[in-house]
Order: C-alpha cells, then structure tokens, then sequence
C-alpha cells in the first residue's frame, strides 16, 4: 500500500520529512534529503557511512533524477525518461548509491540490483533462458557492467550483457521499461566490450552520470 505521505519517512521510530506536500506535489528539500540518506546510509551500509563533500554534485543529479524533478533534470542534461549508467573508478561508491537512492521514493517503483557476473553464471547454467529472463518487464541495475566474463553453453561462447541490452533496449522502445547499471568502464570500454550497435543503443537507453576518475576508493 502506498503512503499517503511519501515524503515523510519513519527510521527507528524517528519522522524524517523530505519536503512539503503542496497541490498533491512533493517539493523537496535537497538538504533535507541529504540528512535522510545519511541516516539510511548507515543503516544499510555501518556507521561509517558517509556523503563526501566531492560527491555533492553527482548525488544532486542523481536525487533530481529519482524524485523526478523535470526542471532541473532537464537543465543537467537527464532524460527522465530513460535508465541511469552510473560510471566511475572503483569503490567510489556506485553500487551504495543506487541501493540507497529509491529509498528517497518509497511510492515508486523498486529496480533489483543484479551483479552482471551472476548474469554470465547463470547463462553458463541455462542458457538462452537466462537472456530471456532478463528481458522480461521487471525493472533491473546491472552491477558492474563490462567485467562479467563472457558467457559459455554448450561450446559456444555468448556476449551475455550485450544481447541482454539489446532486449531491454526493445523493451524500452515498446514499453518503456528502464533498465540502470554501474559500471568501471568508459565509453570506449564499453564499446570494445559489446561493439557498436549495442553501444549505440545504451546511448538511447541510459543517462550517463559519471564519477571524476580522480574519486577516491572509499572502501579503503
């Protein structure tokens, strides 16, 4: 059942208000969104959670992007229409974040976070069934995009994640079904990895929002 108030979250008995309910609109307070996913950070992820100041700009498109905000993602160049791909080195703290953020919106729909080297394992397993099970209208973020190995039944090898894109970009086009994904890789990676054409569609079907390669291994 859907809260009548979504922007106000309880964590450990304590009320936590996201912003102000006006005309059956939520206007958000990004401050007060950053108090909250400190709070839940640390709940999900040990006390020594934190936002680091560096990240201030990435987790501010990212919110937008999440509550939806249509102004402002419009002049961060976010389509809200499509997926997130979330780049950056690694633990810069990619996958925390897209745990953490959908808890900013309880009222919408929750994506399942699947690592794409499960992807590649499970295929190795059951074959062409794993490719169709993951073009199916759930919502998914494919974990570390690229660093999967390839897939391999029966003697032949398959470019998993790449013919996994290529069905949720169908998917996209008919029913606007979002996929998301994190990924180490850049652009040129990315195409190396999975050709042209997939490569192509990922542009059609994912926002890209990117880390400094400069950011800081924060499991450190």
């Amino acid at each position: 059942m859907i809260s009548q108030k979504p922007h106000i979250i309880v964590e450990d008995s304590v009320q936590y208000q996201l912003g102000e309910l006006k005309e059956n609109q939520i206007h958000y307070d990004f401050d007060k969104l950053l108090i909250y996913l400190d709070v839940k950070g640390k709940l999900l992820f040990g006390k020594k959670f934190k936002i680091f100041e560096e990240d201030r700009e990435i987790v501010f498109k990212l919110c937008n992007y999440f509550i939806q905000e249509e102004v402002n993602c419009k002049k961060l160049g976010i389509d809200i229409n499509k997926g997130i791909l979330l780049s950056g080195p690694v633990g810069c703290g990619k996958t925390s974040l897209m745990k953490l953020l959908p808890s900013i919106v309880p009222h919408h729909r929750i994506y399942q976070i699947t690592p794409t080297r499960n992807v590649a394992f499970a295929f190795n397993h059951t074959g062409y069934k794993t490719i169709e099970h993951f073009g199916n209208q759930k919502f998914y973020c494919f974990d570390d995009l690229g660093v999967e190995p390839t897939g391999r039944f029966f003697g032949k090898d398959c470019n998993v994640m790449g013919e996994i894109l290529l069905s949720r970009y169908d998917l996209f086009l008919k029913h606007k079904i979002k996929t998301h994904a994190t990924t180490n890789l850049n652009a040129k990676e990315l195409e190396d990895r999975y050709g042209n054409r997939v490569r192509s569609r990922m542009r059609q079907l994912f926002n890209l929002v990117a880390f400094e390669k400069s950011s800081e291994d924060k499991r450190i």
